[in-house]
This record gives structure tokens, sequence and C-alpha cells, in this order.
């Protein structure tokens, strides 16, 4: 028999009926506050994706501008073209006339039309206004245009290192493109429009706009009138040089500010040469912060700052150059094998005489030698905002001979990058005051605040006192006839070098050198520096100061005219010389006969007799230029 039921049992039952009720909605309003609360922001972003087809609004890059406020690079709007494969109403006549109009493969361009298993494919990023405004014409059902953004570089080749360029999809990829490319990228935009469940548009609904925010605009410390200049210059001793490269800068020795920075080949920023990556790598490579190399004789500017900086030289001090030294049993040439004789340390400045930078700094030691090194910072970044600047090559101490540190007196066995020696000297001749070398002033926002500056480290290399020594002895260098002849009626001061190169397996490339300058202006307070280095010059000489050093007048020349600088001295002229015969004479009665016409030689090879002569017999030349005569 079945049992009855009781009061209580029916209560009991009820009581676990309610139970299980209670705790199924529990689990529901757990689960509803997951969903609704917990999980609601990123809910609502999957049903909008499943809602919704959308297109990129792609936001435009900051702005580069120059010192002075003038634009280098700046966006402007194309378009990138879509198609919808489910929308598309004749997908024969649709690709037909896309592929026509934005050059495309015909079958390539009809696959992607025909495509229905994917919501949406790119037929072509980048397209120009006038071509968008074609397709639009059409009407093509299935096909969308969406915004996207250009890059135009306003000098096209000009600053190409330094300004860089960007890929197809707007990342920076050289240059000030790359290393601020998260400031200038900006944030995107979309623009959303509602969709069937096969992704198909649905008619008469709002389209849904995000706007993006444009990236940051930067403002250079270069100058584009003085870049243009330095460009035109590098130029023509590129080509006259016939060299393998030439790069320049100038900078403000007060500041640290680069007013103008290039390496010669280059190419259009506007017309990128991506067919082949290596010239392009080649010529987007910004050499003169990347590039190591020996500075030669520019580099004995450093050597005599640190000499005077530790007492162990004057200006009463004399040197005796017989042409060479032996040193550790090796003998090492001075560049005038016949030597200098007697001289002082000013002449022996002036005449760049290896003998006496060896002296120099054997009497400064390993340890002393190093100190100064590490003071100037070399060995080690400048922190210039530029990408793939090198530290230089400096050899460890402890591994140092004799030898060597004879050779690093007049920079050889040390390598350096040009920005490096540069900036050291830009410190030594302001006074002793070094500054951070930099590309860039600052970084503004849309709404005008100041993203970033950069970090200016100053600090003291050498004392005022060293410094101002040093000037006169880079006026003395330049003016050798009198003053202000380098450049007639102005005060220039200034120094070159050159130096061999070596070959992967470290021994000298035979035939292959780097000719340099550096000069100053004013003499007595700088306010523009040059460097101009000449990779592997071809033309038939390879010093410095027939090389490089032309180019650098060529610059100041150029300076003068522009800002319509006034000459320092208005009666100061530079007088005419003859270059006269010599090859066939004897090296000695040849010196000697430049000399008497105020002319200074350098001399290539160990032999007696002259053999060749630059520039020929019958050249107009004028008194302090340096002409080249060869023994070989």
């Amino acid at each position: 028999m079945r049992k009855p039921y009781t009061l209580y049992s029916l209560q009991k039952r009820i009581v676990t009926v309610g139970l299980v009720l209670i705790l199924l909605a529990c689990a529901l309003g757990v689960r509803l506050f997951i969903v609704q609360i917990i999980n609601g922001k990123d809910m609502q972003v999957r049903a909008l994706d499943q809602w919704t087809r959308d297109l990129s609004l792609v936001a435009p890059r900051g702005t580069i501008y120059d010192s002075t406020g003038d634009t280098l690079a700046v966006s402007y709007t194309t378009y990138n073209v879509y198609v919808r494969g489910r929308e598309v109403a004749d997908a024969e006549a649709t690709a037909r006339a896309l592929a026509d109009i934005l050059d495309l493969n015909y079958e390539n361009t009809l696959t992607k039309v025909k495509n229905k298993n994917i919501s949406e494919s790119l037929l072509k990023m980048q397209v120009e206004g006038d071509v968008a405004e074609e397709i639009y014409s059409l009407s093509l059902s299935g096909v969308y245009l969406s915004e996207n953004v250009g890059r135009y570089y306003v000098y096209g080749d000009l600053m190409t290192q330094l300004i860089g360029f960007t890929s197809i999809d707007n990342v920076g990829q050289s240059g000030i493109e790359a290393y601020f490319n998260d400031y200038l990228k900006g944030d995107d935009g979309y623009s959303y429009v509602q969709s069937d469940l096969q992704g198909k548009e649905i008619g008469g609904n709002l389209r849904y706009y995000v706007s993006g925010v444009a990236g940051d605009d930067i403002t250079l410390t270069v100058d584009s009138k003085i870049q243009i200049m330095l460009e035109e210059v590098l130029e023509k001793a590129f080509e006259e040089q016939k060299a393998k490269s030439v790069t320049g800068i100038v900078m403000k020795p007060k500041t640290g500010e680069v007013l103008a920075i290039s390496t010669k080949p280059s190419f259009d920023l506007n017309e990128v040469p991506r067919d082949d990556l290596s010239a392009l790598f080649s010529m987007s490579r910004m050499s003169a912060v990347t590039d190591s190399y020996e500075p030669g004789s520019t580099f004995k500017i450093l050597t005599v700052a640190m000499a005077l900086e530790a007492g162990v030289t004057s200006l009463d001090d004399t040197f005796y150059c017989p042409g060479y030294r032996i040193v550790d049993g090796q003998r090492i040439k001075c560049w005038k094998t016949t030597g200098h004789g007697n001289q002082t340390l000013a002449e022996a400045f002036a005449n760049s005489c290896n003998c006496c930078f060896m002296d120099l700094a054997l009497r400064l030691g390993v340890d002393k030698f190093y100190s100064y090194l590490e003071k100037f910072g070399l060995g080690e970044k400048t922190d210039i905002t530029i990408s793939g600047e090198s530290a230089g090559i400096l050899m460890d101490k402890k591994n140092v001979k004799t030898v060597d540190l004879a050779r690093m007196g007049f920079g050889h066995a040390i390598a350096v990058t040009p920005i490096q020696l540069l900036s050291i000297v830009c410190g030594i001749v302001n006074g002793g005051v070094y500054h951070t070398p930099t590309v860039v002033s600052e970084i503004k926002d849309v709404y005008g605040n100041t993203t970033f500056m950069p970090q200016i480290i100053e600090k003291r290399i050498v004392s005022s006192e060293t410094g101002e020594i040093i000037n006169s002895f880079l006026k003395l260098t330049t003016n050798k006839t009198g003053d202000y002849t380098f450049v007639e009626g102005y005060n220039i001061g200034g120094k070159t070098g050159t130096a061999q190169k070596y070959n992967e397996n470290g021994q000298i490339a035979q035939g292959k050198y780097i000719s340099s300058f550096i000069g100053t202006y004013p003499a007595d307070n700088p306010e523009y520096i040059i460097m101009i280095i000449v990779d592997e010059p071809s033309a038939g000489a390879y010093y410095g100061s027939i090389v490089a050093s032309p180019y650098g007048r060529e610059f100041y020349e150029k300076i003068f005219t522009y800002y319509n600088i006034p000459k320092d001295d208005p009666s100061a002229k530079r007088v005419e010389v003859i270059m006269p015969n010599v090859v066939g004479m004897g090296i000695a009665n040849a010196l000697a006969e430049l000399k008497v016409l105020g002319l200074y030689a350098e001399v290539d090879g160990d032999g007696t007799i002259v053999t060749s002569q630059l520039p020929p017999a019958g050249t107009v030349c004028y008194e302090g230029e340096t002409i080249l005569i060869s023994t070989a």
C-alpha cells in the first residue's frame, strides 16, 4: 500500500522545490551579472563586430618642420580600395573596371571580386584622389573606398637620411620617421555600417564615424636653407672627386644643434627605390652617425687640447721633425718625409706634423690619454636621436702598446663617428663646454602640448684658456699667408685630415683613403662649424687639404653670400698665383719654388724627383693654397 501524504511531507517537498528555484535564480543572476557587468563591454564589442562592417580611417602622421617653421614632410589624403564579394552584382565587369583603373592584373582582381568566403578583400592601398573619384563615379556595388594617408616630402632629395621614409602602411622605416614613429603615427579612426548575417550592408542604415587623432608634429634643429647649401657642396664633391660617398655636418657649437647633415649619394624621398634593397639601405644610412673611421689629422685638435690641459706642453714648446720617429723599433713617418725641422707648437699644428703629435701622446702616457678620451666621451654614443648610432672603436687600454699610443696621437689606431668627433671639437672651441648633439628641437601634439624635448647634457671638457688657444691654432692653420685669406676677408679656422682605410681582415686597403676637413667661423668665437668627409676619392688626390678643404671654403662662401654677412676685414685680399711647372725638378727645389710663391705642398711618395703635380702648370691659384706633388 502506498503511504498517504502527510502535511509534513508536503511541506518538505515545497521547501525543496523552493530552494532549487532560489538556487536557479541565483545562478541565473550571477550569470547575468557576469555577462552584463563583468563581460559587458567585451560582449558589446563582439556584437558590434557581428552586426557591422568597418573600414579604418588612418590618422594623418605628424608634420615635420625645420627650425624656421618650413614644412619638410606632410600627410595628405589617399584611399584604399576594398571589395565585398557578397555584394558585387557583376563580378566580371567590376573586375575589368577596377583592373583597368588601378593598373592591376585582371585574373587576380576577378578572384578577389568573386570571393564570397571572406567579408572583404583589399585591392590597392594609397590610391590618389583623382583615381578614387573615377572609381566612385562608377557606383560599383560591393566596392568601397576608405581614407588613408600618403606622405609627401616637400624638398624631395633633401635630408634623405635624416627625415627618412615610411612604408605603404604608414610605418616609419628610416630616419626621423622611424625613430619617432610612435609620436608621428597618431591614433586611427573607423567608419562603421550595419550588415546582415551574410555581411551585406543593410540599406538605409546610418554610418558611424570614430574620428582619429593626428600624430605629433616634430620641429628639427636643421635649417633647410643651410641644408640646401651643404647638399649642393656635397653633391659637387661627390661628382668631382669620384668618391664612394661624401658626408657633411654643420653644427652650432654653443648649443650642440645640428644645422645641416647629409650623405651623398641619396635619393628622392617621394620616389623611394624599393626595387634595389641593397642600394636603398646604403643610401638610407646616416653615415655621420653610424659609420666609424680613422679621423687622421683632424683628431690632432683633441690631442693638443689634452696635452695643454695636462700641462705636458705649452706655447713656448718646440719640436724637431726629421720626417719620422722610431717607436718600439718601428719607423713611423711624418706626412712630410723630408721633415719640418724645428717648429713651435703652433707651427707644428699648422704643419700637421705627425712627429709633434706622437711626442705629445707619449708625454701624456696611456692612462692620462685614455682618461681624456673618457672625459670627451669617445668610445660611447653621443645619444643623438638618430637610429643606428655607433660608439666608435677604442683599443682596450691594457692592450695599448707605445707604438699604438704614438699613432693615436695623430688620429690613427682609433676610430670615431663624424658626429662624435665634431661634437667634441664643438665643445673645445666653445670655450671648453660640450653639449649633446641634437637634431630635434621639440615635439608637440595636436593640442599644442609638448610631448618631447631633447635631453641636452652640458659639461666642461677643457678650460676656456685651452679653447682659446685651439681657436688661434685653427685660425693660423687655414690662413697660412695672413689673416682672413682662406675665404677672402673672413675669419675662418680649420683643420684637414687624411687617413687610410682598412679591409675586412684589418689590413690597410691600398689606395683607399678618407679625406676630411673641419672648419670654424668666426675663428675666435665659432657660430658655424662644418665637417666634410670624402670617402675614397679617386680623381687623383686624397689629401684632405686638397680633396675636402676646398668644399668647406665653398660652403662658407655660400653662407656669407646668402646671409649677407659682412667681411671681418674688407681690405684682406687673396693674391693670385700662377701654378709653375715643377715636374722633373728635385723635391727640395720644387718645395722651395712653391714656398716663394706662397703655395704649400702635400708630397706623395718618398722619391727625390717630382713626377706629377696637381693642379697642372698654368692654373690660377691663390697664396696659401695647398697643392699636390708626387714623387712616386
